[in-house]
């Protein structure tokens, strides 16, 4: 029998989960985010219309305090076409997407600004900034990239790590990516997260690597070298948001059809399970950076007004966990 013999196996599960189909998690970000100060915020080349309505639209619900990088003259125009005032809010100038890169992070690195959030440009233009050694964003953790999705079949919070930034992580990044989406759960208000690591099957198979990673990731947990979470893996994707494919598959586990945080094997697979989830399963995504002096809220062409906020929310939630205010 071929060693991948288990992935062949098919479990008919109907329904998978039993939670409602309207169900939606993001507008507790929002809610939580009533009652804190706005951040201040450094928005890299926001020349579509997306990019410009989301920045300003986080404004005016209290979420973020923008600074807009970019050509001033083009980005009145743009605003002037959508009818949106950004009178308000201070423009640097930069003639290219680098330079509005270049600016971006300098001015998070100088203090003066807590978040980042990404315009029109490409994340890779704006991310090969901030990952500089010598005047990026970097700090002693890898910066990895997570999904927070609002799933309508799954009840709870999921979040995908990292389906954005590392292409095919080793394990040391992995330990990195797996706290770091821990710490945003902590952020979240989730005070335990069940982590699964995700992989084709349950077992440790010395043939798939994402399995050997998993089981070491689940030991340097129980050593203490990742805290504030339950891992568990290897897991199928299945068993991990599933109870009855986990009892179907007799898998006893803290995590099974209960996970908050989704770790997949490389970013080819997870972002292939996001946009799956959005496109097929009706999922909104969120997405920020991680691990960085400060978060970077990633927005798409795609999101409703929701997600953009719930991005910006996401921020905030991030900032004021690191930063907690001082009551006086």
């Amino acid at each position: 029998m071929s060693d991948l013999a288990p992935l062949a196996e098919a479990v008919a599960v109907d329904p998978l989960v039993d939670h409602p189909a309207d169900y939606h998690v993001f507008h507790k970000f929002i809610e939580h985010c009533k009652g804190l100060p706005a951040i201040t915020t450094a928005v890299v080349w926001p020349l579509s219309e997306v990019a410009l309505m989301g920045a300003v639209e986080a404004a005016v619900e209290g979420l973020i305090e923008p600074t807009l990088i970019g050509p001033e003259d083009e980005m009145k125009t743009l605003a002037e076409k959508i009818g949106v005032d950004i009178s308000p809010y201070p423009i640097l100038q930069a003639d290219t997407e680098a330079k509005a890169a270049e600016i971006g992070v300098a001015v998070c690195r100088s203090g003066a600004a807590q978040s980042m959030m990404k315009g029109s440009l490409h994340t890779d233009e704006l991310m090969k900034v901030a990952m500089n050694r010598d005047t990026g964003l970097r700090t002693a953790r890898r910066i990895s990239h997570v999904f927070i999705m609002d799933t309508p079949a799954y009840a709870r919070t999921l979040m995908i790590t990292d389906a954005a930034i590392n292409i095919v992580p080793e394990l040391e990044d992995k330990v990195h990516i797996v706290q770091n989406a821990i710490d945003l759960a902590h952020a979240l208000g989730i005070l335990e997260p069940k982590v699964a690591l995700l992989s084709a099957v349950e077992t440790v198979n010395p043939k798939i690597k994402s399995t050997l990673d998993a089981a070491a990731l689940c030991k340097m947990a129980d050593r203490g070298q990742i805290t504030g979470g339950i891992l568990d893996g290897p897991l199928a994707f299945d068993t991990a948001v599933s109870v009855k494919a986990a009892a179907i598959k007799k898998l006893v586990s803290p995590v099974a059809g209960q996970a908050d945080i989704l770790v997949v094997p490389d970013l080819e697979s997870g972002n292939m399970l996001a946009k799956q989830l959005e496109y097929l399963g009706g999922a909104q995504l969120a997405g920020i950076v991680l691990g960085a002096r400060v978060p970077t809220i990633l927005t798409s062409r795609a999101d409703s007004a929701e997600t953009r906020l719930t991005s910006c929310a996401v921020a905030v939630l991030i900032h004021y966990a690191a930063h907690p205010l001082v009551k006086v």
